[in-house]
């Protein structure tokens, strides 16, 4: 693992941790906080925010196609992964949750993935 793969994971696990500090049950105080305050709101004024910037995301990627700026992309990118991360805070979930997720897949085909979700259903339900 490179030095900047490692440095990378530090910076998502330090958002991480100002994000969790910024949740009002660990004082996290609305009033001086964004993140306090789409905390404090709940879910709803979260959520909302991650429509928000995957719709902005896909905006961006359109743009791209037509001559526009990368960069916005990845601060679209930006936007909406911050946004998933104080989600996923709110729920006692971590970005290395995420992670360990992709690590799982890595290497699946995603038809096969998908195919394998559709099994897994069918078993659960009885379909």
């Amino acid at each position: 693992m490179s030095s900047t793969h490692i440095n990378n994971l530090d910076t998502l696990q330090r958002l991480a941790d100002i994000i969790e500090s910024r949740k009002p049950a660990n004082g996290g105080d609305p009033e001086k906080s964004y993140v306090s305050r789409l905390l404090h709101k709940g879910p709803d004024a979260f959520l909302k925010k991650i429509g928000e910037e995957a719709t902005e995301t896909v905006m961006a990627a359109k743009d791209v196609d037509h001559g526009g700026d990368p960069a916005k992309l990845v601060y679209e990118v930006a936007d909406l992964w911050f946004h998933s991360m104080i989600a996923l805070a709110h729920y006692g979930l971590k970005p290395s949750d995420v992670i360990e997720e992709l690590a799982r897949r890595e290497g699946l085909s995603g038809l096969e993935e998908k195919a394998l979700r559709k099994a897994q259903h069918r078993e659960l339900t009885g379909d």
